[in-house]
């Protein structure tokens, strides 16, 4: 048995012997952080608004202090050029984080397994006595965690500012770097009826509420029913779920963090432009420009498949435009007042 598959036994039997342990929740993701005493279980700053215990959680992780950590071989997988290496191992995966102001080895690694839903941290106590400040679930481990876990669930992560009108209607504004999201958030936010939930990161999922997928597996029986007596198209018959967005721990300029949720209505691809102008978008359009700004592992195909299997499902099931709009509150009532 390898050390990285004893470790991440006794990390599951661990987790139940702990002295301390902290809770989490982002994007409908359950995460349970168990260690040895509450200053190696304790939540980041801007974790902790996203503080929430469940019965059963998604993701456990046990943190273990090590005296040191060294590079261990194994197949890279990817390089971020920075901050994190992934390698593969006969468990799952295993994440280095470095950086040069901690020396020349890693200071954490997170040892997951391929579902993403048990891990070991092993922290530095070389690195960790030396720098107090750094943290065991600092980003860009809680992202990245994050971020992996929704290639298991019908969810993905997006490079957007989520915006909740007065109506309850939760309005999605996808768009690169410098496409105006921050600006976007600060014309919201002029006015006191509307909610942000992030300025620059959202994840969206399918809508959990069981009652209402069955309702819609109902509709759609009686629609292939239906289409065997008539020339519907199989376009027609597709099953389409609620979705819903949710707010990320991880901002923008504008520096909007929210633990809230809301139903997802519509999506707006943001370019700068004049005239306010919406073009509708089809859904093999809308799940083109939704790619290109989602949050996706590319190191595993099946991870880039499922992403753009449930982007057809969210372009399905929500009307997307292309936003060509001015930098002023003429781009707010333009939304405000329009009807798909």
């Amino acid at each position: 048995m390898s050390d990285d598959v004893r470790q991440i036994r006794g990390a599951i039997r661990g987790s139940a012997e702990s002295a301390a342990s902290s809770h989490f929740c982002v994007g409908g993701v359950s995460v349970r952080v168990t260690g040895n005493d509450r200053s190696t279980v304790a939540l980041v700053p801007s974790l902790i608004p996203f503080r929430a215990r469940r019965e059963v959680s998604d993701v456990n992780i046990r943190i273990e202090r090590v005296s040191k950590l060294s590079p261990k071989p194994g197949l890279q997988l990817f390089d971020s050029g920075a901050l994190w290496r992934l390698y593969e191992c006969e468990f799952g995966f295993q994440f280095d984080f470095s950086a040069p102001v901690f020396g020349d080895q890693p200071y954490k690694r997170l040892i997951v397994d391929r579902d993403f839903s048990c891990a070991t941290l092993q922290v530095s106590e070389e690195v960790f006595a030396a720098f107090p400040y750094a943290a065991p679930l600092d980003y860009p481990l809680d992202e990245l965690l994050i971020m992996h876990r929704l290639t298991q669930e019908k969810a993905i992560e997006l490079h957007s500012c989520g915006i909740v009108g007065p109506d309850g209607v939760g309005n999605l504004f996808v768009g690169h770097s410098g496409a105006g999201k921050s600006t976007t958030t600060r014309l919201w936010t002029a006015r006191a009826d509307a909610e942000v939930l992030s300025d620059d990161r959202i994840i969206v999922r399918r809508e959990a509420d069981q009652q209402h997928a069955e309702q819609q597996h109902k509709a759609h029986r009686l629609r292939e029913n239906c289409a065997s007596r008539t020339s519907r198209s199989a376009q027609d018959d597709k099953k389409k779920y609620m979705m819903r967005m949710y707010g990320t721990p991880w901002h923008g300029e504008a520096m909007y963090a929210s633990p809230g949720n809301a139903p997802l209505a519509r999506i707006f691809i943001l370019e700068h432009g004049s005239g306010n102008v919406l073009t509708p978008l089809s859904p093999s359009q809308a799940v083109a420009e939704l790619f290109a700004r989602a949050f996706v592992p590319f190191h595993r195909h099946e991870y880039v498949e499922s992403a753009l299997e449930f982007l057809q499902e969210v372009a399905d099931a929500v009307p997307c435009y292309r936003y060509a709009f001015e930098p002023n509150q003429s781009a707010v009532e333009r939304i405000l007042e329009f009807r798909d």
